[in-house]
């Protein structure tokens, strides 16, 4: 199983009536659901581990992932309520307006954290998950107590979520030392203060640097090669990012690359179907409205 850790929430997507009145429509989602989500509609073996909420909103979060074939057996729940998460779109680009206190997701702690068992063979951490206590400690514990399981982390940055600068840093700072696998934008390089080659220096195996429509950089330490994004008409950029991290770790999954030694010993073009298999899914999520990742058999 590829465990998926962190956020779960539900998407106020914008919309219009049909009496011309701004509204929205909410939609399962959250940054390191939607790669569960994409998981599990790529075919590969997906489980989720986050709070969900017994709320109306947590009933439709545990529905979505099953239906999507996901296995939700570790995550706790509570009935506290569930995050929402308001988007507005200007030119296609989301931002959102996050409603988290006191959430079921939010108030995960330590003792919520399952023992991990041989069936785990790769852990996924990332998303706002990883900016509040005393959830993100919770992950970091887990990440910490990994053991020799592959690792993947998007740290996935949005400054203004940040309350606690100093503990944030730290905290993905310790994570990133740990990772095996790290996808990573120029706007997360540039607020971390790091590059792609200090990335290597610090044990990370594998770093991916997504470039929009030109594609994705793939860096090892044996050198960098440019998988070209896939064309395609975009509606919006949610769950692009997150569709691509599924597709990447189901592309290992599936060259039976998922492990510590598969993507540190594997060379650049041993890797590229894996990067390949998330351009080309994510470029699939960009052509439709919200995060509505692709079932393999559209790809």
């Amino acid at each position: 199983m590829i465990l998926c850790c962190g956020e779960s929430l539900i998407d106020m997507l914008p919309r219009t009536a049909t009496t011309g009145e701004a509204s929205f429509a909410p939609v399962a989602g959250g940054s390191v659901f939607n790669t569960a989500i994409a998981l599990g509609r790529l075919g590969a073996p997906a489980g989720y581990f986050g709070g969900l909420s017994n709320d109306l909103f947590g009933q439709v979060l545990s529905k979505a992932l099953s239906e999507s074939r996901v296995d939700a057996s570790l995550a706790p729940r509570s009935e506290r309520p569930t995050t929402l998460a308001f988007v507005t779109l200007t030119n296609g680009q989301a931002q959102y307006a996050f409603y988290d206190e006191m959430t079921a997701g939010r108030m995960l702690t330590p003792a919520d954290l399952p023992t991990l068992t041989d069936g785990v063979e790769a852990l996924f951490f990332g998303g706002i998950s990883l900016v509040s206590e005393p959830a993100a400690d919770s992950y970091a514990a887990l990440c910490a107590g990994a053991g020799e399981r592959l690792v993947m982390m998007d740290p996935n940055i949005r400054p203004g979520f940040v309350t606690d600068e100093a503990g944030y840093r730290a905290r993905l700072a310790a994570m990133l030392s740990r990772a095996d696998i790290v996808k990573i934008s120029d706007e997360d390089m540039f607020w971390l203060g790091t590059t792609p080659e200090q990335l290597l220096e610090g044990g990370v195996a594998l770093v991916l640097e997504t470039r929009g429509a030109v594609g994705v950089s793939a860096r090892t330490a044996a050198g960098e090669m440019l998988v070209p994004a896939r064309k395609a008409e975009v509606v919006d950029t949610v769950g692009a990012g997150d569709t691509f991290n599924a597709g990447l770790l189901a592309g290992l999954w599936r060259a039976g690359l998922l492990s510590r030694e598969g993507v540190r010993d594997a060379s650049l073009e041993a890797l590229r179907p894996a990067v390949a298999l998330g351009a080309a899914a994510a470029a699939v999520t960009v052509s439709r409205a919200g995060a509505n990742p692709p079932w393999a058999n559209e790809l």
